[in-house]
């Protein structure tokens, strides 16, 4: 076995959090939106993910920037179908069995869909709240399943987002979302919550739940992190962090935040960049430890 899969395996093993790579294919995503659209584009960036460390690649269809347009159940089929299905070839060609594919998405006919074409887990920004069958299709076919927490949708999240105490009121409803999902069927250890980072929120609130993520992790739950590119980086440091992909330093930041606090997964788009923050974290914590 080569190293970069042992190193995926040892992540899977809970040595440190899992690396998701984001691979939209849609033409409007915030960061990358039309670099992948092209089928054998997204498979070559997904085998370059998978060999910088991922050991999940996230496919979506649907941007879910805020203000974005939604995309109907149809076209998300066609957009991440052929992708997945080419992506999985690529993976498995070059020896990258153990890197599992997501699918985001909030609609259960396109989880579905995904899941015959290769997929192992489901992505879902809504928590079920806009197709409450994803849950009950999570639970039936026994895959995992992230449920994330957003304040209203896409095209109004964030009109005057306000909160009272923004990590009860999240802790409360991703909690009542996983027990929905454990109703339907789904397992626990196969359950993760997504805190939201920019869905929703101020740039205050987003820092106010990086510095909670340990209430997030004591429920039990896996914890999914995903706060690459977002636009709380520019609040934070307006002079050097206006463009999505001058964000990179914070995201590596954030994720060296997530190992400490013990998160299972995080999501990123620059991969290398994020799996060596999270690797010298790991390396850090261990040597605490007295593991040396």
């Amino acid at each position: 076995m080569d190293i970069e899969s042992q190193q995926l395996i040892d992540r899977s093993r809970g040595r440190l959090p899992i690396v998701m790579g984001v691979l939209n294919v849609t033409p409007d995503s915030f960061s990358d939106g039309g670099c992948y659209v092209d089928v054998d584009e997204a498979a070559k960036h997904a085998l370059e993910m998978a060999r910088a460390g991922a050991g999940l690649i996230d496919v979506g269809g649907e941007s879910t920037r805020p203000g974005a347009a939604r995309v109907s159940e149809g076209e998300q089929i066609v957009r991440v179908v052929p992708v997945i299905e080419a992506v999985r070839r690529e993976l498995d060609a070059h020896h990258f069995e153990k890197v599992m594919i997501s699918v985001d998405t909030t609609r259960c006919d396109v989880a579905a869909a995904a899941l015959d074409a290769g997929a192992g887990m489901i992505n879902d920004v809504s928590a079920g709240t806009e197709d409450e069958g994803i849950l009950g299709l999570a639970g039936e076919r026994g895959v995992r399943l992230c449920l994330m927490h957003m304040k209203g949708e896409p095209g109004n999240m964030q009109k005057d987002p306000r909160y009272e105490d923004v990590t009860g009121e999240v802790l409360v409803y991703l909690m009542d979302r996983s027990k929905a999902a454990e109703a339907a069927g789904c397992h626990k250890t196969n359950i993760w919550i997504d805190p939201g980072i920019g869905f929703g929120k101020t740039a205050a609130h987003n820092l106010k739940l990086l510095a909670d993520l340990d209430r997030f992790v004591e429920t039990g739950y896996g914890v999914l992190l995903g706060t690459s590119r977002k636009s709380m980086f520019y609040a934070v440091s307006p002079s050097t962090a206006k463009l999505p992909e001058n964000r990179e330093y914070a995201t590596a930041v954030t994720s060296a935040l997530g190992v400490a606090a013990g998160v299972a997964c995080i999501r990123v788009h620059d991969v290398a960049a994020n799996a060596q923050a999270i690797e010298t974290m790991g390396a850090v914590i261990e040597a605490g430890e007295g593991n040396v």
